[in-house]
């Protein structure tokens, strides 16, 4: 099997740091396989917006076509990519940060499978007219982490990944607020993952409001086994759909390490950590109700670490996530074989 992999973001500062690049490097070590940037603006002299990713590379994809049986696109939301329309294996569309309102049925049925991660977003999927979604569930390497228990007293330490792409996304990812959040509760200690990108508006913010005592900035890449060892918790937050992977890495990786999360209500994840009692949902992306979240998280927390000991290493395997795409792949060979019969 040989399939060619297509990512729509730009091609990232630090890729082992980088869950998609990691889910993917996955896939082709075990399928084989190239990975294409379809965003041209990392060399666009102006910027080209969404609808012409890829066309500066068909003469490209046409040829490599004869070497690789299906495509396979990652991106946030479902996009009606246009070049999509102009190749000539099957498709199978990922839509990582989970289900909208918002979706064009009739183009995503035009492709071989549509997979998202949770039942909330195949739902949505299946109410709007999409006949081809699938459920595969992210995966990650859970044996590179281990359970290292760190007592909760009067502080509580809580690691931040998802760091933002743009000024815009510090509201939006919920930054500033987490910020905001520390300012009022001297007691919540940040710990911040960064990847190379806005690195100084980042430091400049802590600066200002004067939280140098309570936040750490680690902007270069680190065994995250080691930060979690000395964290009660993980967090990640967004205002809306669209904006972070249905479940975000970084809080599988908390769970691996037997560590409980917090997540706000429009991450699709938020369902599970409900269900689970693995963690606590954040309702709003204010202070007030991040503060809240703590609050209930830190009263509960031994049976909320307790709970996340349970789950991290028996439901985000990366083996699994593996076995389930390749089922995926071979259903769409099988279709195709059919069809050309």
């Amino acid at each position: 099997m040989n399939i060619l992999y297509h990512l729509t973001v730009l091609p990232p500062k630090i890729p082992e740091a980088e869950a998609l690049s990691q889910e993917i490097s996955a896939l082709r070590r075990r399928f084989k396989g190239e990975l294409v940037y379809l965003n041209p603006n990392s060399h666009s002299p102006i910027y080209l917006p969404r609808l012409l990713f890829g066309l500066h590379k068909l003469r490209v994809l046409w040829s490599r076509e004869r070497e690789v049986q299906l495509h396979h696109l990652y991106n946030p939301d479902p996009f009606p990519f246009p070049i999509l329309r102009f190749l000539r294996r099957p498709v199978i569309y990922t839509i990582t940060s989970g289900v909208g309102e918002r979706l064009k049925p009739g183009f995503f049925n035009g492709l071989a499978a549509v997979a998202v991660a949770d039942e909330r977003s195949l739902k949505r999927l299946e109410a709007t007219g999409v006949k081809n979604g699938v459920l595969v569930r992210p995966g990650i390497d859970t044996s590179r982490f281990t359970c290292s228990l760190l007592p909760l007293r009067s502080e509580i330490r809580l690691m931040v990944a998802s760091a933002p792409w743009t000024l815009a996304q510090f509201q939006t990812k919920g930054m500033d607020a987490l910020l905001a959040a520390a300012r009022q509760n001297p007691q919540l200690h940040l710990v911040f993952l960064w990847r190379g990108v806005l690195a100084e508006a980042m430091t400049e913010r802590v600066r200002r409001l004067n939280l140098a005592k309570q936040v750490t900035i680690i902007d270069e890449l680190v065994d995250v086994n080691r930060v979690l060892a000395g964290v009660h918790a993980s967090i990640t937050l967004a205002t809306k759909p669209g904006l972070i992977k249905s479940y975000p890495h970084s809080l599988l990786d908390s769970l691996a390490a037997g560590k409980p999360v917090l997540v706000s209500r429009a991450i699709p994840m938020a369902d599970y950590v409900q269900e689970t009692g693995c963690g606590q949902v954040v309702e709003k992306v204010t202070p007030a109700d991040i503060l809240a979240a703590v609050d209930v998280l830190a009263r509960d927390y031994d049976d909320r670490a307790h709970a996340a000991r349970a789950v991290g290493q028996r439901d985000f395997s990366q083996e699994a996530m593996i076995t389930s795409y390749q089922k995926v792949y071979e259903a769409v060979l099988a279709a195709e074989r059919v069809a050309v019969v």
